[in-house]
């Protein structure tokens, strides 16, 4: 039954005003407070009513309106802009002795004082500003690089837990900051779609939160359940606050979501036994938090110990040591790479280990697992700490029962049964079969890849139906696929068949780059593949390099020209190559020339962890279109060290030698700002 609508424009307004509200009132209810007063569908009655009404009179349709909460049409991209006042990072403790010594360093600032603390949930998202005034959100930025952050208002308006208009007695102009999240469920959701989907898989809830509110599409945004914990405030204009804890009550106040589990302090003792209390029910909650903040709770205490250069003197974030479980190693199997390398992996009691559940943990090869003398059915210790796949940190030898086995690589390859060989001064075992069906299928996941040939559609599912089918045999097969053959497969129908082959027919033209790293050559990475491009120009002439002539280009050492030298000397490699000529794939790159702004010539970069936004390969070119260049490793010559998920040993090396880090936020604000860095 569709909505009546009323007949005059002054009724209309009248009306929708009233629905607006009680929408509002709902939302509160149900989002922020978790206590619904109306069931599901009389929300949605009173949503289809107020869309009749702004349908029928597009006049009265607001910015702040309920439904605006669906997103509105793609954005070309994100905004810069200024925040009014600056969002600092915060120190860290990473232990209980560092939070004496920031009490000591705040009791000393204040000239021996007595000292309130307010600790809080460190919520594992992304962080965000809202600016209101008039009461009414009219911009939302991510926290960039502190100073400025990308515009995402339109995207932030799909989170029902953020206010469109304030409640109560809300000020002139406020600044609240708060905590973008991604709860468990609503990741795991996700996750699941996107595995039937073949797309890949989100590393964590934090990914997928920096994923979703950076999505150029609202509509994207909108139909994943982002959430929101505010925790402070910038710029106030016309309130007088006292406290922290006034604060965060005030802000409930104004409609917004508070987290619950701040409790205030009068000891440092105290907030250290509160913080690690948390370490062990951290995992109970329904999202990820990654340690806890702590913040004197005067306001003006706050405001005479002032700031460092980056990071308030008031506030620190306790972080949660890298965490760990003890598991069951219920089997060990071994899976073969693209290089045809055997990787043995443990089989693991499933356990939820730093917000995950984790079922499986890497043994990286026989050597490793004799040092650790692993055996299934042993009773271990793992850990995630810098990895996305768990390690096993030790074997608890002392709870073994005499049932537990040795395990062995085995001598013949599981997958095809070819003889297994470990070459001298090498830990890795190889299968020695060049056409083993788990070098051609682990060889195509790469070639189809994101960094590489980047053909959508082709996940690892459907991958594998078409070596099952027989219809492809190496990577050139792909561009020989024909609309009827892949109707043959599971789950593919005219549309989707259709959708795939335009995406093959798309990656001819990848170039030279992508197609190299593409192949799977040894040591050849990205950013290797795209200088030998840029230096040759064609497949050709890189074929018809010497060692020496490769060493000469930048990023190539010995070991990279020896692998490329070997693989070109191969004649079914060559092969391969000529059948992907025939087949029309661009074997070429043009040289780049200095068009356009250049504003990072001479700055050197390193790109370190997963970036939620972009693939390795896609920061990087962007760092070369502006004339930058991108290292591997680490050095006093390096500008910028470019910080992603699960970051390593670079990140600890940058700090040792005072080389300035950027965040992925961080990141994406220096691209914004790079043509007004000429």
């Amino acid at each position: 039954m569709s909505a009546k609508v009323p007949a005059n424009i002054e009724e209309a307004a009248r009306l929708a005003a009233e629905l607006r509200q009680e929408l509002n009132h709902h939302s509160h209810r149900y989002y922020v407070l978790d206590a619904p007063e109306i069931s599901d569908a009389e929300f949605d009655d009173l949503m289809r009513r107020l869309q009749a009404i702004e349908a029928a009179y597009p006049e009265l349709v607001s910015p702040d309106s309920p439904t605006r909460r669906v997103g509105g049409a793609p954005a070309e991209g994100f905004g810069r802009v200024a925040h009014p006042t600056p969002m600092l990072s915060l120190g860290n403790a990473l232990s209980l002795d560092e939070l004496k010594a920031f009490d000591a360093r705040v009791k000393s600032g204040l000239d021996g004082k007595e000292v309130e603390y307010v600790v809080e949930l460190k919520i594992d998202g992304l962080a965000v500003n809202l600016l209101y005034e008039g009461g009414r959100l009219v911009r939302a930025a991510t926290r960039g690089d502190g100073q400025y952050g990308e515009d995402v208002t339109a995207n932030v308006r799909t989170i029902r837990a953020v206010p469109l208009v304030l409640h109560g007695d809300y000020p002139r102009r406020i600044e609240v900051r708060g905590e973008v999240y991604l709860p468990r469920r609503e990741f795991e959701r996700i996750n699941k779609g996107r595995e039937a989907a073949d797309e890949a898989l989100f590393a964590n809830p934090r990914n997928a939160a920096a994923g979703s509110l950076r999505q150029l599409d609202p509509r994207i945004t909108a139909e994943r359940a982002l959430d929101v914990f505010v925790y402070g405030v910038g710029v106030r204009e016309g309130v007088e606050l006292a406290t922290h804890a006034g604060t965060l009550a005030y802000l409930g106040g104004l409609g917004f979501k508070i987290n619950p589990h701040y409790k205030v302090f009068g000891a440092i003792e105290e907030v250290a036994a509160y913080c690690e209390g948390w370490a062990d029910k951290r995992a109970e909650l329904p999202y990820d938090i990654d340690g806890l903040v702590i913040k004197v709770n005067s306001l003006a205490d706050q405001a005479d110990l002032g700031f460092t250069a980056k990071d308030p003197r008031w506030a620190i974030a306790y972080k949660f040591p890298a965490e760990q479980a003890v598991t069951v190693v219920e089997d060990i199997i071994v899976s073969v790479g693209r290089t045809g390398v055997l990787t043995p992996t443990a089989v693991l009691r499933p356990v939820r280990l730093a917000g995950t559940t984790v079922s499986r943990a890497t043994l990286h090869n026989e050597d490793y697992i004799r040092d650790k003398d692993v055996r299934i059915g042993d009773t271990v210790l793992v850990h995630k700490a810098g990895e996305i796949i768990p390690e096993v940190v030790a074997v608890l030898g002392e709870r073994r029962t005499g049932a537990e086995r040795e395990f062995s690589i085995p001598e013949s390859c599981p997958e095809c049964g070819s003889p297994v060989v470990r070459q001298p001064g090498e830990a890795a075992h190889k299968c020695t079969n060049l056409q083993c069906p788990a070098i051609l299928r682990e060889g195509l996941f790469h070639f189809v890849s994101r960094d590489a040939m980047d053909i959508d559609g082709l996940g690892p599912a459907v991958v594998t139906s078409l070596l099952a089918a027989g219809l492809v045999k190496d990577a050139a097969d792909l561009y020989g696929l024909t609309k009827e053959e892949l109707l043959t497969l599971e789950r593919k129908g005219e549309k989707s068949a259709r959708n795939l082959l335009d995406a093959i027919d798309k990656s001819r033209q990848a170039g030279l780059a992508r197609l190299l790293f593409g192949l799977g050559i040894r040591f050849v990475g990205v950013k290797a593949a795209g200088s030998l491009a840029r230096r040759f120009g064609d497949i050709d002439s890189i074929a018809a390099a010497t060692a020496e002539e490769l060493t000469a280009v930048e990023e190539i050492g010995p070991k990279i020209a020896g692998s490329v030298v070997s693989w070109f000397a191969d004649p079914a490699n060559l092969a391969l190559v000529d059948k992907l000529r025939r087949a029309g794939v661009k074997l070429t790159e043009e040289r780049p020339s200095a068009v356009g702004p250049q504003p990072f010539a001479g700055k050197t970069f390193v790109l370190t962890g997963t970036l939620a936004a972009m693939t390795r390969g896609e920061a990087t070119a962007r760092i070369e279109k502006l004339g930058g260049k991108v290292a591997g490793s680490v050095s006093k010559k390096t500008d910028y060290v470019v910080v992603g998920e699960e970051a390593g040993s670079k990140l600890d090396k940058a700090r040792s030698l005072g080389v300035t880090v950027l965040d992925e936020e961080g990141f994406g604000e220096l691209l914004a700002a790079a043509p007004d860095m000429v």
